[in-house]
């Protein structure tokens, strides 16, 4: 398992794997209220799930919020994703063009650490936003999701490459199981992807059959889990205090083995 680097250090001191907590508020009030919330449970990185923000239309004011909450966050990262309705996030009134106008402009402005982009997107607009990020020394995650079920391991095992070949810094899949044997696909992939790639991985089955790769993803070579500080941004999720729990007698059970 790799563990995530920024700015050349390793987040939370290489520790795998890390833990992120969304935020999904809709007002600058809520998404900073909910920081506060969270911010006492110490997670290793904060998601800011941007397509929840009614005012995202609105570049000055989001770059603002994005950088009250990197103030307040201090030296926990901030990835700032703007989630597809295609591929679980909400609906907004921003085309393509925009979208990627909006990440280009958070990047310049350097107000967060990480950005999240779709593989799914035009080749072209996930270079733009790559050079963006690169520019401006903010890393960037090539994500693929699939809310409807679990393609098959080549399928998945694609997608890992797809995103280091176009120059990713960290890939994420998750995916929807319809049975246990898929989540074993996921972790399965996660695992040789890990073993061969070159760079961190995310990997994560969603929903309640999912949920099991939440606790032991990290043992099959995801670097990164998903807990809910306040609120969920995607099912399956476990509460921060109770994943860390089990995190931590998982480790032990595997160290003392």
């Amino acid at each position: 398992m790799k563990s995530l680097h920024l700015h050349g250090q390793p987040v939370a001191g290489g520790a795998c794997p890390l833990i992120c907590t969304p935020l999904v508020g809709k007002t600058p009030a809520a998404v900073l209220g909910e920081l506060a919330v969270v911010l006492p449970k110490k997670p290793d990185l904060i998601e800011w799930r941007v397509d929840f923000f009614e005012n995202i239309g609105n570049t000055a004011t989001v770059i603002d919020v994005a950088r009250r909450v990197k103030k307040a966050a201090g030296a926990t990262p901030i990835i700032f994703t703007c989630r597809s309705i295609n591929e679980g996030g909400e609906r907004i009134p921003l085309n393509n063009a925009e979208i990627v106008t909006l990440y280009v402009d958070v990047c310049v402005s350097q107000s967060v650490d990480i950005v999240d982009y779709e593989l799914s997107n035009l080749t072209s607009n996930l270079e733009q936003i790559r050079r963006a990020s690169r520019d401006n020394d903010v890393a960037m995650i090539m994500s693929y999701h699939n809310f409807q079920f679990t393609p098959e391991a080549a399928v998945l095992s694609a997608k890992f490459m797809d995103a280091e070949q176009l120059g990713a810094d960290i890939a994420k899949l998750a995916v929807m199981p319809k049975t246990p044997e898929d989540v074993l696909t996921l972790l399965g992939v996660t695992w040789r992807a890990s073993e061969t790639g070159g760079i961190p991985l995310i990997g994560l089955s969603m929903g309640g059959i999912g949920s099991l790769s939440r606790i032991v993803g990290g043992f099959y070579g995801s670097s990164v889990t998903f807990a809910v500080g306040k609120a969920s941004s995607a099912p399956g999720q476990i509460p921060i205090e109770e994943l860390r729990a089990v995190l931590a007698t998982v480790r032990k059970a595997v160290a003392g083995s």
